[in-house]
């Protein structure tokens, strides 16, 4: 497909109507009216199928290999009625749902349509509790709140331990690709049917487990409602998905909302064919990323900032790829977490290069409750760190919070609570209805509110100095990160001290290109690297106050744990949990004398 400058306009104008109240709130909502969306993500997957049954819904590879298996629509319409008659049968319903082990794959694709066909809420859940994880206390206590009936993996030998782990509770267990396709080959029935015509609004789709950045993960309930009210909302800010059905090279996680509700129910929502990236932004995995995109050109292109850092490198050192993968993309895509600006530079520079159309880098805001999407940057000319302004159908209410102001949203997107959690559910919203998300915004431009927001970092991971200044943690990590070049990511300290510092985690890659390393690993005291880091510190510093200046740096050796609940498989840090876990590399950071392993910037 050949972008052409007479095609269907990439964005649609912003219109923004805004409402500021006495007590400094400042209501925002678009001024497009949401349009009618289908009763339940089956009913658009349905409609899909027959509008277009041979096309490629999607497609993945074999680990190590390079031919793609492919799933048409209309195969995966007669393969999830079969799972849905499966699990009809074996007695799973709106009560007992089917929980999901294995990564993204066609028998997990087609396992979660046919759960959502027969009215069976699917539970997803980060492949990081099954594989990476020793003791698999997080899958048990999943387990225990959601009472499955049934639980999938579709690699029996990975999963063996996980699926031990949780035998006593789930008897039901459907491991390997051959009892998938037992399943899958059932005779659907009258039953299926009945189910689909039982479905609504406010049927529960998902529960989605929160990858728990500030605190203890919690069951997110995600109805058919949200999700396709998102998907409608997304159709009128980029109105030529209707025209040109999205072609992806994904690889986020389904068990997250990114991943599992905005990229693939865009795929469903507008006919379009997700190739499952089975490569990662992590160093040992990417060159699978980068194989898939040699094979396939998206025409979106969705990452975390992790991934777009390690793309700019493999583009900028390959020109045939980078000409490949701008060829008919209409735009790029970040969110979960700020992009550096070193890295938007990186990405829009080679975009000029080898683009013969243009392709801005866009980015939006949102959150597991809000299914995801609840802003958006749909214009072209945001600049880095803009996460733009409500979607349809979405109402934003700025709460002054300190010297910040917090982002709540109300709208058809987000979620009626947590599973069986009333407490929490109760916590989580305002008098208004309003779902308090945590984060702080700031307009872009204070006198045009159409000109889109800033994220501001979360209020919880901000802190004051002991002279009463306050940091903004996610500004000034993400500040470190990118002015330092070599690091994957940071974690601010200083709360009730009289100096920022920070512990870090050193980007291999990165580090062996500015020592000149080969393949062996930098050493985290290379005098090389350090030398390379004091010196960014104090470019960093030059001219900044006390709450944007780190005096003192501490690279760490041992990775974020996913048991201890530093990190999740998407990357995202827990600054709480790292900082009560690592307590005594903190106290190095700030002891006297000087810790001969702590970098101070360059003099």
């Amino acid at each position: 497909m050949a972008v052409s400058p007479t095609a269907t306009p990439l964005f649609a104008t912003p219109r923004i109507l805004a409402e500021e109240r006495p007590d400094g709130t400042l209501i925002l909502r678009s001024a497009d009216p949401l349009g009618a969306y289908p009763p339940s993500l089956v009913h658009a997957f349905r409609a899909q199928s027959e509008a277009h049954p041979d096309r490629v819904f999607a497609a993945e590879r074999a680990p190590g290999a390079e031919p793609w298996t492919t799933l048409t629509w209309g195969d995966a319409r007669t393969r999830a009625d079969g799972v849905a008659q499966a699990l009809l049968d074996r007695g799973l319903g709106a009560d007992r749902p089917l929980m999901i082990l294995s990564g993204n794959s066609l028998a997990h694709l087609v396992m979660a349509l046919g759960a959502l066909t027969a009215g069976v809420p699917v539970l997803p859940v980060s492949v990081a509790y099954s594989l990476m994880s020793k003791d698999h206390r997080r899958l048990r206590q999943i387990v225990e709140l959601c009472e499955p009936a049934m639980v999938f993996a579709a690699d029996a030998d990975p999963f063996a331990a996980a699926l031990g782990a949780v035998s006593d509770r789930v008897a039901q267990q459907v491991a390997g690709l051959d009892a998938f396709a037992d399943l899958a080959a059932t005779e659907p029935g009258p039953d299926v049917e009945r189910a689909v015509a039982a479905l609504g609004p406010d049927t529960v789709a998902k529960i989605l487990f929160t990858s728990g950045s500030t605190g203890a993960p919690k069951g997110v309930i995600n109805t058919h409602r949200m999700l396709c009210s998102n998907q409608q909302s997304l159709g009128q800010i980029w109105p030529f998905l209707h025209h040109e059905p999205p072609v992806l090279v994904d690889w986020l996680p389904w068990s997250h909302t990114f991943g599992g509700n905005h990229n693939l129910n865009q795929t469903i929502a507008f006919g379009g064919t997700l190739y499952i990236d089975d490569g990662k932004p992590a160093p040992a995995l990417f060159p699978r990323t980068v194989s898939a995109l040699r094979d396939v050109s998206p025409t979106v292109y969705y990452n975390v900032p992790a991934g777009f850092a390690l793309l700019a490198g493999a583009l900028e050192a390959d020109a045939d790829l980078a000409r490949r993968f701008f060829a008919r993309l209409r735009f790029m895509f970040y969110a979960a977490a700020a992009l550096p600006p070193a890295v938007w530079e990186r990405m829009r520079a080679l975009a000029d290069e080898h683009a013969d159309h243009p392709v801005p880098l866009t980015a939006s805001w949102g959150t597991t409750e809000t299914a995801p999407g609840a802003t958006s940057a749909h214009f072209p000319d945001s600049v880095c760190g803009c996460i733009g302004v409500p979607i349809p159908g979405v109402t934003l209410k700025l709460t002054p919070a300190g010297e910040k102001r917090e982002v709540r949203v109300k709208g058809p997107n987000v979620t009626p609570g947590y599973h069986r959690d009333p407490d929490a559910t109760a916590r989580a919203f305002d008098e208004e209805g309003f779902y308090l998300t945590g984060d702080a915004v700031r307009l872009a431009d204070p006198a045009d509110p159409a000109q889109g927001l800033m994220f501001d970092g979360r209020l919880a991971e901000d802190f004051k100095l002991v002279t009463g200044t306050w940091v903004t943690v996610g500004r000034l990590r993400t500040q470190l990160v990118s002015t330092a070049g070599v690091l994957t990511d940071a974690v601010i300290c200083g709360q009730d001290r009289d100096a920022v510092a920070a512990l870090a985690w050193v980007n291999q890659a990165e580090a062996r290109r500015v020592c000149g390393g080969a393949d062996d690993d930098v050493a985290l005291d290379d005098p090389t690297l350090c030398a390379h880091l004091a010196a960014r510190l104090a470019a960093l510093n030059d001219g900044a106050g006390s709450a944007s200046r780190i005096e003192r740096l501490l690279l760490l050796a041992e990775p974020p744990s996913i048991d201890a609940g530093e990190i999740t498989d998407k990357g995202y840090i827990n600054q709480r949990i790292v900082l009560e876990r690592r307590a005594d590399h903190v106290a190095r950071l700030y002891a006297e004398p000087l810790d001969a392993a702590v970098i101070v910037p360059a003099s």
